[in-house]
């Protein structure tokens, strides 16, 4: 059994741009908690193998998520919790005055940044 605290500072960056903090890993999946500065823009993905889970702690902000002929924008807020489907190509912004901050579980656990495939988004990204 594992136990773990929220580092203080970041672990890393996503490909698409986000603070990353490394939560917790295991056969199945991990977890990350992720850290977007207001005003930002990340980079459109899509990832090849890997579907995530997404809980908005706090922060504003909006996703864009593409899936064949399916395209759907959603506002996220805090209590908000969205997923996304290996394939579906996506991006995301905070649009508030505070950062964006929510809890991303990736199943199964995320095998390297070459995971994730740079795609056409619906805004122009700032990073």
């Amino acid at each position: 059994m594992k136990y773990t605290r929220l580092p203080e500072t970041a672990d890393a960056k996503s490909p698409a741009g986000a603070d990353i903090r490394f939560i917790m890993d295991g056969p199945t999946g991990n977890m990350i908690h992720s850290t977007v500065p207001a005003g930002q823009i990340n980079r459109a993905t899509q990832h090849k193998t890997v579907s995530e889970f997404w809980h908005v702690l706090e922060g504003q902000g909006q996703i864009w998520r593409k899936s064949g002929s399916t395209e759907i924008i959603v506002d996220l807020e805090p209590g908000v919790s969205i997923d996304i489907p290996a394939g579906t190509a996506f991006q995301y912004r905070a649009t508030g005055t505070a950062p964006l901050k929510f809890i991303c579980i990736s199943m199964p656990p995320w095998p390297g940044d070459d995971e994730a495939e740079y795609v056409e988004g619906a805004w122009q990204p700032t990073v």
